[in-house]
């Protein structure tokens, strides 16, 4: 894995994202790039790494929970 999608792995894991989300968000090209660009994105808006991560984290978690429901 790259270092910069370890980071970004890692930061998310931080914000309670579960291991497997994330894994299976990993293992896919595409959602590996929309993951990269909206990260760029945010990052282009002026958050920190920690702001994005803390964002992308809660869009993926309420994800979560509409396909649990």
């Amino acid at each position: 894995m790259e270092l910069k999608n370890l980071n970004i792995y890692q930061r998310l894991r931080d914000f309670s994202v579960p291991n497997t989300v994330l894994d299976s968000i990993f293992s896919n090209v595409d959602e590996i790039a929309t993951l990269q660009k909206a990260w760029e994105e945010l990052g282009k808006l002026g958050h920190s790494n920690d702001e994005i991560a803390q964002l992308i984290a809660k869009t993926i978690i309420e994800e979560l929970d509409d396909d649990l429901v």
